[in-house]
């Protein structure tokens, strides 16, 4: 790395040999070896003359080394001498210049005293005289030069805190404070005399006399301030006390408004009188306002609960919305700083909410609640600014609000009666498959009516009240739900099996089965779509309330409860619909399992049972999902739930066809196959527009569909050798169960005997159940790949193919 060398014999892998191969690659080469050699020795000799000069070169090294080193020690010792010859001179110098400045300090510290004592002295000269003055100008009652002259006073009076030792110092302090007292006594006693207690008669009235005893109040102490506006408050306020005493008729809740104009009008009258007599930092015309709504909440309480039993809801709604209107003025009109300076606590304001609640719509749809997932992509509105008077007087209102929960509880029971009744009177809504299924009108128009409720609650409170409405909410979305929604669901009876259709399926193909009327599946459809509006609507509503109510509160609204009410409605109408149309198909399924299999000579088109499955199909499903058109996700599950009704009982009836034989087993596969195809297609069954299955029924049926071919697939095989068709039916059905195995056998028609020998050979082929199992024969093997049912599916369709 030092030294870099692109010579060979330098590099760190030199290999001698394969350097000798490259120096005589041919046998031609070594006629010049000589050279070769001859040169290499040379190369020997210039190193060894080399390595020979380098380590003579270093026979000196140490002594110059050691020469160097005293040479360096004596040049330090020079160093340190001088630096220590520096520092000698340096303190010298230092104590030079603190000889030549000590005079000059002695100088400054005098000035400094000087400067001090002319300061204090001339501030002594104005507290002295201004002490004097003040006390003349005190008994002169000239307020508007004592104003300015006692702010002074003051403040150099705080420029003797230190010296207040000199008995000098202390006593000018002491007059101070007496001329300071003298003052206070002296302005009450003005400001009594002017605005006497008692009397309703002001006999006085503004002067500049008060305008300047105010000014000097700001500079006294803040009990004076306080006491001239509490009387002065007081006595404006007395004449309100009289007029609206407690037996007056006025006082009552009917006449709340001429409490307000009554102090409008005192506003107005003080600007007038008094608007220049304060100054404007004392808000006097907000304290008069915030007193005058004190005096009126105690008062509206008192005269609340002596008079209970004659507050009215409409009354009492009358009574809190001019009152709120008030505090809403107020709020225009001032600015609410003396609610914080103790004397008021600032009511907690409810948050403003972006409720759709509480918006206002445009157009026809004004009095509809329209709670979809675009509103929230909709602008919201500006947040209305916090009303910081908000329940300073209405807050009276809150004990009383129980007559609004009663009533409201009580409008509710008899809006559901009417929903009731005219349910009854108009009957199912008429089907109109065109615009899919409608939500009932109802629906609207009892959420339209929480809209109401639940603004005008907000507004009043926002404590319990809110939590009251809201049980009141819950109490009748159940009612609803069961009175107007599953009790209009056409009748059915219980059975121990569930829910059943109440016709009785008969048994010979083509005969009538009681099915549920084209209105009654309107119907149903109209229910699902309402139920699901409500479960939606229920959840925003629950999201709004807790927005609406103060935040301690917000754990104790929980509509969960209502919420699964509306999904079980959904729930049951979903299984009404299966039901309807699985019943429709029992009578084909039952003829499909007496017919006689055994019998059949060839293989022609689909069976009469088949075409009657797809017929019923063709009817019900085509209208179900035109009225499910709005909640596609319950049209899916419709045709999930009939997929995994219907599957099961073909498979069951399938079992039942026996004896089969062998052409009978493909007319059966191929009929399974044919109802394959329509399930396969029923979501978009006698649709214009084709949409693809969704693929969770698609597994479903596939799945169930290839277990009932794989079945007859079986049937079909020949079960000579047992061996090889036991293992055949292990591979096809992945079943081990002996019922099945037992059931495959009696379709193929085999004898008791050899169904016997066939279960033993079939219990000894099963495989080892795999560890921790309970190695019951029931064990189901494990589901076949995708892969292997989509190769079985097209051997089938090879087949089918084959014998058609």
């Amino acid at each position: 790395q030092v030294f870099p060398s692109q010579d060979p014999l330098d590099r760190a892998d030199f290999n001698a040999v394969e350097y000798i191969n490259a120096l005589f690659p041919t046998e031609q080469s070594l006629a010049n070896i000589d050279e070769v050699v001859n040169k290499i020795r040379l190369k020997i000799r210039r190193l060894d003359d080399n390595i020979r000069t380098v380590v003579r070169g270093q026979t000196n090294v140490g002594q110059d080394g050691r020469q160097a080193l005293e040479e360096a020690q004596k040049a330090i010792q020079q160093l340190f001498g001088k630096i220590k010859d520096i520092k000698d001179k340096a303190e010298k110098s230092e104590q030079m210049v603190k000889e030549i400045t000590r005079d000059i300090k002695q100088l400054d510290h005098a000035k400094r005293h000087l400067t001090t004592s002319i300061t204090t002295l001339n501030h002594l000269h104005m507290l002295a005289g201004g002490v004097d003055s003040l006390e003349a100008m005190t008994r002169r009652r000239q307020y508007g030069e004592v104003a300015n002259l006692l702010q002074g006073v003051v403040n150099v009076l705080e420029h003797f805190n230190k010296y207040m030792g000199i008995p000098q110092i202390r006593q000018l302090s002491e007059r101070v404070k007496a001329a300071q007292n003298e003052l206070g006594q002296q302005i009450l006693a003005d400001f009594e005399e002017a605005f006497p207690s008692q009397g309703t008669k002001r006999t006085g009235g503004p002067s500049n006399v008060l305008r300047d005893a105010c000014l000097v109040a700001n500079v006294l102490d803040p009990r004076i301030k306080q006491e001239i506006i509490k009387k002065f408050i007081k006595q404006h306020l007395s004449e309100y006390l009289v007029l609206f005493q407690e037996n007056q008729d006025v006082a009552w809740l009917d006449k709340i408004d001429r409490r307000y104009a009554w102090i409008k009008r005192q506003l107005v009258d003080y600007e007038e009188k008094y608007g220049r007599m304060f100054p404007a930092e004392w808000c006097m015309t907000e304290r008069i306002a915030v007193d005058f709504c004190h005096v009126t909440r105690a008062e509206l309480s008192k005269i609340m609960r002596t008079r209970a039993k004659e507050i009215e809801v409409k009354l009492l709604l009358f009574a809190i919305q001019r009152t709120t209107n008030f505090e809403g003025l107020l709020a225009k009109r001032f600015s609410g700083c003396t609610l914080a300076d103790g004397t008021v606590k600032k009511p907690e304001v409810p948050p403003p909410s972006t409720n759709p609640f509480l918006e206002d719509e445009t157009g026809a749809e004004t009095d509809e609640i329209v709670m979809e997932k675009s509103d929230t992509d909709k602008p919201k509105k500006p947040k209305v600014p916090d009303n910081p008077f908000h329940g300073i007087v209405s807050k009276c209102f809150e004990p009383h609000l129980y007559v609004y929960i009663e009533s409201q509880d009580k409008n509710l029971g008899e809006l559901i009666d009417r929903f009731v009744a005219d349910f009854k009177a108009q009957g199912p809504p008429k089907p109109n498959v065109d615009e899919g299924g409608a939500v009932l009108p109802s629906c609207a128009d009892l959420f339209v009516y929480y809209k109401k409720c639940m603004v005008q609650c907000s507004q009043l409170s926002t404590g319990e009240p809110m939590i009251a409405l809201t049980t009141i909410f819950q109490k009748y979305l159940r009612e609803y739900a069961w009175k107007i929604l599953s009790g209009n669901l056409p009748k059915t009876t219980s059975s121990s099996g569930g829910l059943t259709i109440t016709s009785l399926l008969k048994e010979k193909e083509g005969s009538e089965v009681a099915k549920f009327t084209l209105e009654e599946l309107c119907l149903i459809c109209s229910i699902l779509s309402t139920a699901e509006y409500c479960l939606a609507t229920t959840q925003q509503l629950e999201e709004k309330l807790k927005e609406k109510v103060d935040t301690s509160l917000m754990e104790r609204i929980n509509l969960t409860g209502e919420m699964d009410t509306f999904s079980i409605v959904i729930s049951n109408s979903i299984q009404l619909l299966v039901q309807d149309l699985d019943a429709a198909c029992d009578p084909a399924l039952t003829a499909m399992s007496k017919m006689q299999w055994q019998n059949v000579e060839h293989v022609g088109d689909q069976s009469p049972y088949v075409t009657s499955v797809i017929l019923h199909i063709k009817q019900n499903v085509p209208i179900i999902r035109d009225n499910l058109a709005s909640t596609r996700k319950y049209f899916t599950q419709f045709c999930i739930k009939f997929a995994n009704s219907f599957i099961p009982k073909f498979i069951n009836h399938l079992f039942k066809c026996k004896p089969i034989s062998m052409v009978g087993a493909e007319q059966l596969l191929l009929d399974t196959h044919s109802l394959k195809m329509v399930l396969l297609d029923l979501p978009s069954i006698g649709s214009q527009v084709v949409r693809k299955a969704p693929a969770s029924y698609t597994k479903i049926v596939v799945k169930g569909m290839t277990r009932a071919e794989m079945i007859l697939k079986v049937v079909m095989a020949p079960h000579e050798p047992p061996v090889v068709f036991v293992d055949n039916y292990i591979k096809l059905l992945a079943d081990c169960s002996t019922d099945t195995f037992q059931k495959i056998l009696d379709m193929k028609g085999l004898k008791r005997s050899e169904q016997s020998s066939m279960l033993d050979l079939f219990r000894l082929r099963l495989p080892a159940p795999p560890p921790g199992g309970d190695g019951s024969g029931s064990l189901s093997l494990s589901a076949p790949t995708p892969e292997q049912e989509s190769s079985r599916i097209r051997k089938l369709e090879k087949l089918i193919k084959k014998r058609l």
